[in-house]
């Protein structure tokens, strides 16, 4: 099976399939652990709020990219090299498009103080 044009054998996705959950299981413990630390440590003494549990601190986060993050859906992949990052596009352009946008970057933040 190919991924990012490359093929990958039998045992790579194995391990994957071996990681990954371990992987995102780790995530969801470290990061729900933080929320709850940071408010049970800040926001009871600021604010006078009750401490949260793990869960609740779970559910913060899931509220949160609910509210924040939205849900792009489909599969991001930035390995095939189409430009769509601005690392891609800096790495198409030419030596005078480059210095180009450098110029103009140097100037953008002064332009609005002439201006005013």
């Amino acid at each position: 099976m190919r991924c990012c044009g490359k093929e990958r054998g039998r045992g790579f996705w194995i391990k994957a399939a071996i990681f990954i959950p371990i992987a995102v299981a780790a995530g969801v413990f470290v990061f729900g652990s933080i929320v709850m630390l940071l408010w049970n440590n800040i926001l009871p003494s600021v604010f006078g709020i009750s401490a949260i549990t793990f869960w609740q601190a779970l559910g913060i986060l899931v509220l949160a990219k609910i509210l924040f993050g939205g849900f792009t859906g489909g599969h991001r992949c930035r390995c095939h090299g189409r430009g769509h990052d601005l690392a891609g596009k800096w790495m198409q352009m030419t030596h005078e498009e480059r210095e180009k946008m450098k110029s103009e970057w140097r100037g953008w933040g002064y332009q609005s103080e002439k201006h005013e």
